[in-house]
């Protein structure tokens, strides 16, 4: 059912078992899943997952980069006839949404998934907790210099509809000059990271590719968290260390404390900090310019 996304009561010939066994076995699967695997396999970017992270983004001429991030939309097929509106969108058909933030090697970092389909890319961002640990101060470090200017925050690459903050780079729709025409192609290309993992995801599973048949949200979530989960066991089992960019160790890693808050002073700065449009338009102008100055030929 998870592989190629059958129906329960197709598979009753092929394992000889009732529909319903098949459904409930499906639902305690992919919870086992979830609680035994989750913590490792959708874990926030530790230590030494972002130096890795920042290693791989200054080879691909992005100095700062985390990954790309954008929204997949999973279809519904029995959603209830009373919510049919509020998830139906530009699709014109009930649908789920997965936000998600994926590298190179196509490692899902961030996966939130619920919202109905009528909302957007934006809506979604700002109920998702992508960048909560940062406003709480809980984040790792992250530290580089471009074009002789330092920042603090990584960034994800995203599309022209999410917003113009510190934390993003966004491609220049009609570029002019030759510069800004490069920078465009490079953004592009290293965007669709994201992309690719969506279609690798449901290549692999094909439930998440056709309408999903489940009734309640909560198995549906439960389905899409443990797909995730196995896709990347899989990036990490396919992944080659021997040919992968080294890095330099940065300590240990970083266990989360929940026991102090930020002031609420701080709580605040943290979320202007993320939203700083002028940040955002001079990191952009910056890796404008060192794109062009030291990765010429890159994407040519």
């Amino acid at each position: 059912m998870l592989s190629y996304g059958v129906a329960a009561d197709a598979t009753d010939d092929y394992v000889r078992i009732g529909e319903s066994t098949a459904i409930e076995s499906l639902r305690r699967f992919v919870s086992a899943v979830v609680e035994v695997f989750g913590e490792e396999y959708l874990r926030s970017p530790n230590e030494d997952d972002i130096a890795r992270l920042l290693a791989i983004g200054d080879s691909r001429g992005f100095p700062g980069m985390l990954g790309s991030i954008d929204c997949m939309h999973w279809k519904w097929k029995n959603c209830p006839s009373a919510w049919q509106g509020m998830y139906t969108g530009h699709v014109h058909e009930p649908t789920i949404i997965l936000e998600a933030v994926a590298d190179k090697d196509l490692w899902i970092w961030h996966a939130f998934f619920g919202m109905p389909g009528s909302h957007n890319d934006i809506n979604v961002l700002h109920r998702s907790s992508l960048f909560a640990r940062l406003a709480e101060g809980e984040a790792p470090n992250v530290n580089y210099t471009i074009n002789n200017n330092d920042y603090t925050m990584g960034y994800y690459l995203a599309d022209g509809i999410y917003p113009s903050w510190a934390t993003f780079v966004k491609t220049i729709p009609e570029p002019q000059g030759n510069k800004k025409k490069y920078f465009a192609i490079a953004q592009e290309a290293c965007r669709k990271d994201v992309e690719r993992a969506f279609g690798v995801l449901q290549a692999r599973f094909a439930i998440v590719r056709g309408p999903a048949r489940f009734w309640d949200e909560d198995t549906l979530g439960l389905i899409m968290r443990a797909c995730i989960i196995m896709h990347n066991m899989i990036v990490e089992d396919e992944r080659d260390d021997e040919h992968d960019i080294i890095y330099e160790g940065v300590g240990e890693k970083v266990n989360l404390s929940h026991e102090g808050t930020p002031e609420l002073e701080e709580f605040i700065q943290n979320y202007k900090n993320i939203k700083d449009k002028e940040i955002h338009t001079q990191l952009q102008a910056d890796i404008i310019e060192h794109l062009w100055q030291h990765h010429p030929d890159l994407y040519k």
